[in-house]
């Protein structure tokens, strides 16, 4: 005859497996690390990019001081 301890912990230990299981499952379709830094560190770099970007110097004005 089982004891209700037993029944209890071979109960949590089903638990526990069912979630190391689905746990392993999400890590497998999510995509890597190395995947998730580079995207992350493209999209810096066009942040950086667009922010560099300044306008084209002005030509000086010439005036004629002379006349």
């Amino acid at each position: 005859m089982y004891n209700l301890n037993e029944d209890v912990a071979f109960e949590r230990l089903k638990d526990v497996q069912r979630e190391v299981e689905n746990s392993r499952l999400m890590a497998a379709s999510l995509p890597g690390i190395w995947t998730v830094a580079r995207r992350l560190g493209a999209a810096a770099w066009r942040s950086v990019a667009l922010a560099v970007r300044r306008a084209a110097p002005r030509r000086p004005i010439v005036t004629d001081r002379a006349a």
